[in-house]
């Protein structure tokens, strides 16, 4: 095709064009509003300056609201959410600790992975990828350890890979119920500003963050929420960290300031998308619309005849659907086929998962509208793919919704 010839300057594209914005229905990075990228789109000042100081300060005020926990430190790191994950271990650990893990999904295991690295000694609890963290499981494994060795429980919050979401207060009880010391860890990448989250009133000790997801930024912040028992653990943590320290990051942040030169650019996007969050729409609007939204896609789903990868209800995700395609189909083929006819991005089978599912990301900047063009695109792309499916998901979504929009106690619900 003649519009099909490829750019000097970006020969990965085509010069093709279509019309309308692209739809980003992956799982994170999600959409970012036009008022962020307009607030990131300012001039870099001072980070040394006397108006950073205001910013910094501002940043770590809402995000301490956004974890819900006025007891906890919170700092801002300029990296991804994988360097969360190493910052929480490096500050509380010791070479030769053993942490237990949750295998949830694709992300736990990778959580696995770096902590062996850093020569911790991992006890990985075998998961089905279906099912959330079991707390019965953690509690019986703490139970049997009666050196008190295991130094840390670390569990995913949001499973990304698979839609999942783990029962945190109910993992807390069960470490609670077994009497253990152990730290509890929790990674809310994809959960945090879209999932009732509550680091203090579930008694966590280090809670992970990224950007890219609910707080609606691109990639490049991470954050650690850290309770007064992580903060004592990290004086006698021997694992090496520099970049990573919570000491001189804590230190310059009780002013504003970082100790190293911030995202500076982010953080005015940060500031703005808190205010979304936080003064204008309120945590319980924003988890309830993601609510909304998750439910809305599983009803499509199931009108469709496909079957979500989550097991337990009590398990499902507001932030992504992961939907599992019949035996003799591929998912990346239908993802493929979704791009190209309708220029829509789904998130694709990671791991063990990979060709056997899609992910429908309905997470950060994101309505009701967008949810039903979303859903039709998907039902449109299965019918394309050859996948047997009843054209009904779209109806079932809408009708769902717009009972929600009459029902202002359900729409809150």
């Amino acid at each position: 095709m003649q519009n099909a010839k490829k750019s000097i300057l970006y020969p990965e594209t085509s010069m093709a064009r279509n019309a309308g914005r692209h739809f980003l229905q992956i799982p994170g990075p999600t959409n970012v509003p036009d008022r962020v990228l307009r607030a990131i789109d300012s001039p870099t000042m001072d980070h040394r300056g006397p108006d950073f100081a205001a910013l910094g300060k501002s940043c770590l005020a809402g995000m301490k609201r956004v974890f819900q926990s006025p007891r906890g430190e919170v700092v801002i790191y300029p990296a991804s959410g994988t360097g969360a994950w190493e910052a929480a271990l490096v500050n509380t650990l010791s070479a030769g600790d053993r942490v237990l893990m949750a295998e949830t999904g694709h992300f736990a295991t990778l959580w696995q992975k770096l902590a062996g690295k850093l020569g911790l000694e991992v006890e990985f609890l075998a998961g089905d990828w279906r099912h959330g963290a079991d707390p019965e499981a953690i509690e019986k494994r703490l139970r049997a350890d009666a050196q008190k060795s295991i130094k840390a429980v670390c569990v995913v919050h949001n499973e990304t890979s698979t839609g999942v979401v783990s029962r945190i207060a109910d993992v807390r009880r069960a470490i609670d119920a077994a009497g253990h010391p152990a730290l509890f860890m929790v990674d809310t990448i994809s959960s945090l500003a879209s999932l009732d989250y509550r680091h203090d009133e579930w008694s966590v000790d280090v809670t992970v963050a990224g950007s890219q997801k609910g707080l609606m930024l691109p990639p490049g912040l991470s954050f650690n929420c850290i309770s007064q028992k992580a903060l004592a653990a990290s004086k006698s943590a021997k694992l090496p960290r520099s970049y990573w320290a919570w000491d001189e990051m804590l230190a310059n942040g009780k002013s504003g300031y970082f100790p190293y030169t911030p995202a500076t650019n982010l953080l005015y996007g940060l500031r703005e998308a808190l205010g979304m969050l936080l003064d204008e729409e309120g945590l319980e609007a924003v988890f309830a619309r993601h609510q909304r939204h998750g439910e809305a896609t599983r009803r499509a789903v199931k009108a469709w005849g496909l079957e979500v990868l989550a097991a337990d209800p009590r398990e499902y995700s507001g932030s992504l659907t992961a939907v599992v395609v019949p035996a003799g189909h591929d998912a990346d083929r239908v993802r493929k086929t979704i791009l190209e006819a309708f220029d829509m991005s789904l998130g694709t089978g990671l791991g063990k998962l990979a060709g056997k599912v899609f992910r429908i990301g309905h997470l950060g900047d994101f309505n009701d509208l967008t949810l039903t063009g979303t859903i039709a695109g998907v039902e449109m792309g299965l019918s394309l793919s050859g996948v047997p499916v009843k054209k009904e998901g779209v109806l079932a979504a809408m009708e769902y919704l717009a009972e929600c929009a009459r029902t202002p106690a359900r729409r809150a619900a």
